[in-house]
Protein backbone atom coordinates (compact mmCIF):
# COMPACT_ATOMS: atom_id res chain seq x y z
CA UNK A 1 0.00 0.00 0.00
CA UNK A 2 3.02 2.36 0.77
CA UNK A 3 3.85 2.63 -2.88
CA UNK A 4 0.44 3.13 -4.23
CA UNK A 5 -0.35 6.53 -1.24
CA UNK A 6 0.49 10.20 -1.84
CA UNK A 7 -0.77 12.58 -0.10
CA UNK A 8 -1.31 16.58 -0.88
CA UNK A 9 -1.54 19.38 1.14
CA UNK A 10 -2.47 23.62 0.82
CA UNK A 11 1.89 23.77 0.52
CA UNK A 12 2.00 21.93 -2.58
CA UNK A 13 2.52 24.31 -6.07
CA UNK A 14 -0.94 24.58 -8.10
CA UNK A 15 1.17 22.05 -10.70
CA UNK A 16 1.34 19.33 -7.67
CA UNK A 17 -2.15 19.82 -6.77
CA UNK A 18 -3.61 19.19 -10.51
CA UNK A 19 -1.38 16.04 -10.99
CA UNK A 20 -2.42 14.42 -7.44
CA UNK A 21 -6.30 14.90 -8.11
CA UNK A 22 -5.91 13.73 -10.83
CA UNK A 23 -4.30 10.81 -10.12
CA UNK A 24 -6.79 10.00 -6.81
CA UNK A 25 -9.69 8.41 -8.87
CA UNK A 26 -7.40 6.07 -10.48
CA UNK A 27 -7.02 2.33 -9.85
CA UNK A 28 -5.09 1.38 -7.20
CA UNK A 29 -4.06 4.63 -6.00
CA UNK A 30 -4.72 5.84 -2.12
CA UNK A 31 -4.07 9.95 -1.79
CA UNK A 32 -4.19 11.60 1.75
CA UNK A 33 -5.87 14.94 1.56
CA UNK A 34 -5.97 17.74 4.08
CA UNK A 35 -9.42 19.10 5.25
CA UNK A 36 -9.17 22.00 2.75
CA UNK A 37 -9.41 19.42 -0.12
CA UNK A 38 -12.76 18.64 0.93
CA UNK A 39 -14.75 22.10 0.09
CA UNK A 40 -14.84 22.59 -4.01
CA UNK A 41 -12.17 20.11 -5.42
CA UNK A 42 -13.86 18.18 -8.42
CA UNK A 43 -12.73 14.67 -8.13
CA UNK A 44 -13.58 13.14 -12.02
CA UNK A 45 -13.20 9.53 -12.37
CA UNK A 46 -12.02 8.39 -15.82
CA UNK A 47 -10.98 5.00 -14.92
CA UNK A 48 -13.32 1.99 -16.05
CA UNK A 49 -12.29 -0.14 -13.43
CA UNK A 50 -13.01 2.40 -10.56
CA UNK A 51 -16.05 2.87 -12.01
CA UNK A 52 -16.75 -1.03 -12.35
CA UNK A 53 -16.16 -1.77 -9.00
CA UNK A 54 -18.49 1.14 -7.31
CA UNK A 55 -16.49 3.73 -8.06
CA UNK A 56 -14.31 6.71 -5.88
CA UNK A 57 -14.65 5.97 -2.33
CA UNK A 58 -14.06 8.90 0.46
CA UNK A 59 -12.95 8.12 3.54
CA UNK A 60 -13.31 11.47 6.55
CA UNK A 61 -10.94 11.15 9.43
CA UNK A 62 -12.82 13.44 11.29
CA UNK A 63 -16.20 15.20 12.74
CA UNK A 64 -17.49 18.26 11.17
CA UNK A 65 -18.54 20.37 13.26
CA UNK A 66 -20.44 21.85 10.40
CA UNK A 67 -22.99 19.36 8.80
CA UNK A 68 -22.37 21.95 5.44
CA UNK A 69 -18.35 20.70 5.68
CA UNK A 70 -19.87 16.83 6.18
CA UNK A 71 -22.26 17.49 2.81
CA UNK A 72 -19.02 19.03 0.65
CA UNK A 73 -16.74 16.38 1.75
CA UNK A 74 -19.31 13.92 0.73
CA UNK A 75 -19.55 15.44 -2.53
CA UNK A 76 -16.05 14.34 -3.65
CA UNK A 77 -17.02 11.27 -4.82
CA UNK A 78 -19.71 10.64 -7.29
CA UNK A 79 -19.55 13.55 -8.97
CA UNK A 80 -21.33 14.00 -12.00
CA UNK A 81 -23.35 11.12 -11.73
CA UNK A 82 -20.18 8.78 -11.30
CA UNK A 83 -20.60 5.88 -8.92
CA UNK A 84 -18.84 6.36 -5.37
CA UNK A 85 -18.97 5.85 -2.24
CA UNK A 86 -18.44 7.29 1.41
CA UNK A 87 -17.27 6.51 5.38
CA UNK A 88 -16.05 7.91 8.13
CA UNK A 89 -12.72 6.12 10.29
CA UNK A 90 -12.53 8.80 13.45
CA UNK A 91 -10.36 8.31 16.60
CA UNK A 92 -11.94 7.94 19.31
CA UNK A 93 -9.95 11.09 21.14
CA UNK A 94 -11.09 13.64 18.98
CA UNK A 95 -14.16 13.08 19.87
CA UNK A 96 -14.25 13.85 23.22
CA UNK A 97 -14.66 17.83 22.25
CA UNK A 98 -17.96 16.96 21.57
CA UNK A 99 -18.37 15.29 25.06
CA UNK A 100 -18.31 11.30 23.27
CA UNK A 101 -16.33 8.99 25.40
CA UNK A 102 -15.19 6.29 24.05
CA UNK A 103 -17.78 4.13 26.52
CA UNK A 104 -20.55 6.12 24.71
CA UNK A 105 -19.63 4.12 21.57
CA UNK A 106 -19.73 1.13 23.02
CA UNK A 107 -22.98 1.04 24.55
CA UNK A 108 -24.73 2.21 21.48
CA UNK A 109 -23.48 -0.79 19.89
CA UNK A 110 -25.20 -2.75 23.00
CA UNK A 111 -27.76 -0.99 22.43
CA UNK A 112 -27.71 0.72 25.89
CA UNK A 113 -29.13 3.89 26.61
CA UNK A 114 -25.89 6.97 27.51
CA UNK A 115 -26.79 9.70 30.15
CA UNK A 116 -27.79 12.87 27.78
CA UNK A 117 -27.73 16.63 29.11
CA UNK A 118 -31.29 17.85 28.01
CA UNK A 119 -31.31 21.39 30.11
CA UNK A 120 -28.50 22.83 32.55
CA UNK A 121 -29.73 21.00 35.65
CA UNK A 122 -31.42 17.86 33.78
CA UNK A 123 -30.42 14.35 32.63
CA UNK A 124 -32.04 11.63 30.50
CA UNK A 125 -30.68 8.57 29.59
CA UNK A 126 -31.08 8.00 25.67
CA UNK A 127 -31.17 5.20 23.40
CA UNK A 128 -29.75 5.74 19.54
CA UNK A 129 -29.93 3.58 17.16
CA UNK A 130 -26.10 3.79 15.26
CA UNK A 131 -23.50 5.81 15.96
CA UNK A 132 -24.08 8.37 13.57
CA UNK A 133 -26.65 9.48 15.20
CA UNK A 134 -25.30 10.37 18.57
CA UNK A 135 -22.57 12.11 16.59
CA UNK A 136 -24.64 13.90 14.58
CA UNK A 137 -26.67 14.92 17.93
CA UNK A 138 -23.73 16.10 20.26
CA UNK A 139 -21.90 17.99 16.62
CA UNK A 140 -25.78 20.07 16.58
CA UNK A 141 -25.22 20.85 20.00
CA UNK A 142 -22.18 22.52 20.31
CA UNK A 143 -22.65 24.16 17.56
CA UNK A 144 -25.27 25.82 18.97
CA UNK A 145 -23.51 26.70 22.01
CA UNK A 146 -20.33 28.42 20.18
CA UNK A 147 -23.09 30.02 17.75
CA UNK A 148 -24.90 31.48 21.14
CA UNK A 149 -21.36 32.40 22.99
CA UNK A 150 -20.25 33.96 19.19
CA UNK A 151 -23.38 36.20 18.91
CA UNK A 152 -23.10 37.38 22.27
CA UNK A 153 -19.49 38.45 21.60
CA UNK A 154 -20.61 40.02 18.33
CA UNK A 155 -22.89 42.46 19.93
CA UNK A 156 -19.67 43.08 22.44
CA UNK A 157 -17.76 43.62 19.18
CA UNK A 158 -20.53 45.85 17.86
CA UNK A 159 -19.65 48.59 21.05
CA UNK A 160 -16.58 48.66 20.54
CA UNK A 161 -17.01 49.38 16.70
CA UNK A 162 -19.05 52.00 17.55
CA UNK A 163 -16.54 52.75 20.01
CA UNK A 164 -13.69 53.09 17.72
CA UNK A 165 -16.03 54.81 15.05
CA UNK A 166 -16.35 57.63 16.99
CA UNK A 167 -12.82 58.30 17.33
CA UNK A 168 -12.55 58.07 13.66
CA UNK A 169 -15.22 60.68 13.42
CA UNK A 170 -13.86 62.61 16.05
CA UNK A 171 -10.15 62.58 14.37
CA UNK A 172 -11.79 64.02 11.29
CA UNK A 173 -13.73 66.78 13.38
CA UNK A 174 -10.30 68.09 15.00
CA UNK A 175 -11.72 66.96 18.15
CA UNK A 176 -8.22 66.97 20.25
CA UNK A 177 -9.05 65.94 23.83
CA UNK A 178 -11.65 63.45 22.60
CA UNK A 179 -8.76 62.08 20.08
CA UNK A 180 -6.62 62.21 23.32
CA UNK A 181 -8.62 60.90 25.53
CA UNK A 182 -9.47 57.77 23.48
CA UNK A 183 -5.62 57.48 22.73
CA UNK A 184 -4.44 57.54 26.52
CA UNK A 185 -7.18 55.04 27.43
CA UNK A 186 -6.42 52.02 24.45
CA UNK A 187 -2.42 52.18 24.75
CA UNK A 188 -2.63 52.96 29.15
CA UNK A 189 -0.17 50.36 30.47
CA UNK A 190 1.22 49.38 33.94
CA UNK A 191 2.14 51.96 35.90
CA UNK A 192 4.81 51.89 37.90
CA UNK A 193 4.15 48.64 40.39
CA UNK A 194 1.01 46.22 40.05
CA UNK A 195 -0.70 45.43 43.19
CA UNK A 196 -2.20 41.40 40.68
CA UNK A 197 -0.16 39.00 38.69
CA UNK A 198 -2.70 36.02 37.71
CA UNK A 199 -1.00 32.86 35.70
CA UNK A 200 -4.85 30.88 34.15
CA UNK A 201 -3.42 27.54 33.97
CA UNK A 202 -5.80 25.58 31.62
CA UNK A 203 -6.20 21.90 30.22
CA UNK A 204 -6.54 22.20 26.81
CA UNK A 205 -6.87 18.27 26.09
CA UNK A 206 -9.68 16.92 23.78
CA UNK A 207 -12.50 17.58 26.24
CA UNK A 208 -12.08 20.95 27.02
CA UNK A 209 -13.33 22.39 23.61
CA UNK A 210 -16.10 24.66 25.24
CA UNK A 211 -13.63 25.86 27.59
CA UNK A 212 -11.07 27.05 25.29
CA UNK A 213 -13.77 28.64 22.95
CA UNK A 214 -15.58 30.37 26.02
CA UNK A 215 -12.33 31.61 26.99
CA UNK A 216 -11.48 33.24 23.69
CA UNK A 217 -15.04 35.09 24.09
CA UNK A 218 -15.15 36.09 27.06
CA UNK A 219 -11.49 37.76 27.73
CA UNK A 220 -12.34 41.21 26.86
CA UNK A 221 -15.31 40.79 29.30
CA UNK A 222 -13.28 39.74 31.95
CA UNK A 223 -11.00 42.91 31.84
CA UNK A 224 -14.09 45.31 31.23
CA UNK A 225 -15.96 44.36 34.42
CA UNK A 226 -12.78 44.08 36.82
CA UNK A 227 -11.62 47.44 35.06
CA UNK A 228 -14.85 49.23 35.23
CA UNK A 229 -15.46 48.21 39.59
CA UNK A 230 -11.49 49.11 40.43
CA UNK A 231 -12.47 52.41 38.59
CA UNK A 232 -15.68 52.99 40.68
CA UNK A 233 -13.93 52.00 43.79
CA UNK A 234 -10.89 54.63 42.87
CA UNK A 235 -8.20 52.23 42.07
CA UNK A 236 -6.03 52.33 39.11
CA UNK A 237 -7.81 50.25 36.33
CA UNK A 238 -4.43 48.63 35.55
CA UNK A 239 -3.39 47.62 38.67
CA UNK A 240 -3.58 43.45 37.64
CA UNK A 241 -1.36 41.55 34.94
CA UNK A 242 -2.76 37.66 33.37
CA UNK A 243 -1.03 35.43 31.26
CA UNK A 244 -3.29 32.60 29.86
CA UNK A 245 -1.08 29.33 30.26
CA UNK A 246 -2.30 25.42 28.50
CA UNK A 247 -1.01 22.01 29.20
CA UNK A 248 -2.10 18.72 27.94
CA UNK A 249 0.24 14.83 28.36
CA UNK A 250 3.14 13.12 27.62
CA UNK A 251 1.67 12.22 24.71
CA UNK A 252 2.13 15.92 23.14
CA UNK A 253 5.58 16.92 21.99
CA UNK A 254 7.47 20.08 23.83
CA UNK A 255 5.59 22.55 21.92
CA UNK A 256 2.24 21.66 23.00
CA UNK A 257 2.53 20.05 26.43
CA UNK A 258 2.45 23.88 27.38
CA UNK A 259 2.08 26.82 26.02
CA UNK A 260 2.20 30.23 27.56
CA UNK A 261 0.43 34.04 26.76
CA UNK A 262 2.88 36.90 27.45
CA UNK A 263 2.45 38.81 30.41
CA UNK A 264 -0.98 41.33 29.34
CA UNK A 265 -2.45 44.34 30.95
CA UNK A 266 -4.46 44.52 27.70
CA UNK A 267 -7.31 41.29 26.55
CA UNK A 268 -6.52 41.44 22.65
CA UNK A 269 -3.36 39.91 22.60
CA UNK A 270 -4.91 37.52 25.01
CA UNK A 271 -7.31 36.35 22.76
CA UNK A 272 -5.16 36.53 20.19
CA UNK A 273 -3.14 34.07 21.89
CA UNK A 274 -6.50 31.63 22.40
CA UNK A 275 -7.18 32.11 18.65
CA UNK A 276 -4.12 29.82 18.25
CA UNK A 277 -4.95 27.34 20.83
CA UNK A 278 -6.66 24.13 19.62
CA UNK A 279 -7.98 20.62 22.15
CA UNK A 280 -4.86 17.96 21.87
CA UNK A 281 -4.49 14.86 23.00
CA UNK A 282 -5.12 14.08 26.78
CA UNK A 283 -4.30 10.69 28.36
CA UNK A 284 -6.99 10.30 31.35
CA UNK A 285 -5.05 12.40 34.23
CA UNK A 286 -3.40 15.01 32.76
CA UNK A 287 -0.08 17.00 32.74
CA UNK A 288 -1.57 19.55 35.48
CA UNK A 289 2.26 19.09 37.40
CA UNK A 290 3.86 20.96 34.15
CA UNK A 291 1.08 23.78 34.42
CA UNK A 292 2.60 24.00 38.19
CA UNK A 293 5.96 23.90 37.26
CA UNK A 294 5.92 26.98 34.96
CA UNK A 295 3.74 29.01 37.31
CA UNK A 296 6.85 28.21 40.28
CA UNK A 297 9.29 29.11 37.25
CA UNK A 298 7.33 32.40 36.38
CA UNK A 299 7.34 33.14 39.70
CA UNK A 300 11.16 33.26 40.03
CA UNK A 301 11.31 35.77 37.32
CA UNK A 302 9.09 37.74 39.05
CA UNK A 303 7.01 37.62 41.93
CA UNK A 304 3.19 35.96 40.90
CA UNK A 305 0.58 36.33 43.39
CA UNK A 306 -1.87 33.82 42.74
CA UNK A 307 -2.60 30.91 39.85
CA UNK A 308 -5.75 29.88 38.71
CA UNK A 309 -6.45 26.39 37.43
CA UNK A 310 -9.48 25.33 35.22
CA UNK A 311 -9.77 21.52 34.40
CA UNK A 312 -11.75 18.32 34.78
CA UNK A 313 -9.02 15.49 35.28
CA UNK A 314 -7.01 14.93 38.26
CA UNK A 315 -2.81 15.36 37.93
CA UNK A 316 -0.52 12.01 37.18
CA UNK A 317 0.55 10.36 40.06
CA UNK A 318 4.15 9.94 40.39
CA UNK A 319 3.87 6.00 38.61
CA UNK A 320 2.18 7.81 35.49
CA UNK A 321 4.33 10.94 35.09
CA UNK A 322 7.49 8.03 34.61
CA UNK A 323 5.07 5.58 32.56
CA UNK A 324 3.87 8.57 30.23
CA UNK A 325 7.33 10.22 29.80
CA UNK A 326 8.13 7.16 28.16
CA UNK A 327 5.74 7.28 25.48
CA UNK A 328 8.36 9.69 23.95
CA UNK A 329 11.34 8.48 25.99
CA UNK A 330 13.38 10.01 28.41
CA UNK A 331 16.31 10.90 26.22
CA UNK A 332 13.16 13.15 24.04
CA UNK A 333 12.19 14.53 27.68
CA UNK A 334 16.06 15.33 28.27
CA UNK A 335 16.36 17.45 25.53
CA UNK A 336 13.94 19.86 26.74
CA UNK A 337 12.77 22.20 29.34
CA UNK A 338 11.56 19.20 31.57
CA UNK A 339 14.20 17.42 31.30
CA UNK A 340 13.53 16.71 34.75
CA UNK A 341 10.49 14.97 35.99
CA UNK A 342 8.01 16.70 38.37
CA UNK A 343 5.33 15.76 40.56
CA UNK A 344 2.17 18.34 41.62
CA UNK A 345 2.70 17.87 45.32
CA UNK A 346 6.38 19.08 44.93
CA UNK A 347 5.49 22.03 42.52
CA UNK A 348 2.65 23.09 45.30
CA UNK A 349 5.07 23.23 48.48
CA UNK A 350 6.89 25.86 46.21
CA UNK A 351 3.93 27.98 46.01
CA UNK A 352 2.75 27.09 49.29
CA UNK A 353 6.57 28.55 50.46
CA UNK A 354 5.88 31.60 48.48
CA UNK A 355 2.17 32.02 49.95
CA UNK A 356 0.71 32.12 46.01
CA UNK A 357 -2.71 30.88 46.33
CA UNK A 358 -4.19 28.23 43.93
CA UNK A 359 -8.15 28.66 42.70
CA UNK A 360 -9.04 24.89 41.50
CA UNK A 361 -11.90 25.01 39.40
CA UNK A 362 -13.38 21.39 38.51
CA UNK A 363 -15.08 20.69 35.03
CA UNK A 364 -15.95 17.15 36.19
CA UNK A 365 -16.74 15.14 39.23
CA UNK A 366 -13.70 13.04 38.89
CA UNK A 367 -11.29 16.19 39.46
CA UNK A 368 -12.82 17.41 42.72
CA UNK A 369 -11.34 15.63 45.30
CA UNK A 370 -7.71 16.19 43.98
CA UNK A 371 -8.50 20.24 43.14
CA UNK A 372 -10.49 20.78 46.11
CA UNK A 373 -6.72 19.55 47.93
CA UNK A 374 -4.89 21.34 45.99
CA UNK A 375 -7.00 24.64 46.88
CA UNK A 376 -6.82 24.08 50.56
CA UNK A 377 -3.17 23.36 50.58
CA UNK A 378 -2.34 26.70 49.30
CA UNK A 379 -5.12 28.49 50.47
CA UNK A 380 -6.93 29.31 47.37
CA UNK A 381 -10.63 28.92 46.55
CA UNK A 382 -12.48 25.96 44.86
CA UNK A 383 -15.65 25.93 43.03
CA UNK A 384 -17.38 23.47 40.27
CA UNK A 385 -17.41 25.16 37.01
CA UNK A 386 -19.70 23.76 34.82
CA UNK A 387 -18.56 25.13 31.72
CA UNK A 388 -20.36 23.17 29.26
CA UNK A 389 -24.02 24.57 30.37
CA UNK A 390 -26.07 27.59 29.29
CA UNK A 391 -24.23 29.72 31.73
CA UNK A 392 -20.94 28.31 31.59
CA UNK A 393 -19.67 31.47 29.93
CA UNK A 394 -20.82 33.67 32.62
CA UNK A 395 -19.85 31.02 35.47
CA UNK A 396 -16.27 31.58 33.48
CA UNK A 397 -16.22 35.11 33.54
CA UNK A 398 -17.70 35.74 37.13
CA UNK A 399 -14.95 33.36 38.74
CA UNK A 400 -12.12 34.73 36.69
CA UNK A 401 -12.86 38.05 37.50
CA UNK A 402 -13.24 37.69 41.25
CA UNK A 403 -9.90 36.33 41.83
CA UNK A 404 -8.66 38.71 40.33
CA UNK A 405 -10.38 41.57 42.24
CA UNK A 406 -9.62 39.95 45.42
CA UNK A 407 -6.27 39.41 44.58
CA UNK A 408 -5.87 43.28 43.81
CA UNK A 409 -7.71 44.15 47.27
CA UNK A 410 -5.58 42.17 49.11
CA UNK A 411 -6.74 41.24 52.79
CA UNK A 412 -7.96 45.11 53.58
CA UNK A 413 -10.27 45.49 50.31
CA UNK A 414 -10.58 42.15 48.42
CA UNK A 415 -14.01 41.00 49.53
CA UNK A 416 -15.33 44.61 49.02
CA UNK A 417 -14.35 44.62 45.30
CA UNK A 418 -15.77 41.13 44.89
CA UNK A 419 -18.66 41.94 46.38
CA UNK A 420 -18.92 45.31 43.99
CA UNK A 421 -18.83 42.94 41.35
CA UNK A 422 -21.80 40.62 42.22
CA UNK A 423 -23.52 43.90 42.60
CA UNK A 424 -23.24 45.57 39.89
CA UNK A 425 -22.90 42.23 37.27
CA UNK A 426 -26.01 39.75 39.06
CA UNK A 427 -25.17 36.64 38.17
CA UNK A 428 -27.96 34.95 35.65
CA UNK A 429 -27.62 30.97 37.11
CA UNK A 430 -27.62 29.48 40.53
Amino acid sequence: LKESTVYLTEGASLDEKEILIKQATTSGQITLFTRTFGRGTDFICYDQTVDSNGGTHVIQTFLSEEISEEVQVKGRTARQGDHGSYSMVLLDRDLEKFHIEKTDIEDVKKGKGILTRISDVLKSTKTYDNIYELLNERRISLFKTQYDMNTKYVEYAKEKHKTAKKFLLDLISGKIDSVKKFLIEENKGVEGLYTSRTVCLMDATGSMHDLLHKCKNTVDIMFERASMVLKEQNIKADSFQLQFVVYRNYNSEEDKILQSSPWETKPENLRVFMNTIEVDGGWDNEAVEIGLWHANQENEREYITQVILIGDAPPNTKNEVTEKRNRLKEIYWKGTKFAKPTYYQDELKKLKAHRIPVHAFFVEQRAETVFKQIAKETGGRYEMLDINSSAGSEMLTDLVTEEILRNVGGDTRGNALVEAYRNKFQKGYT
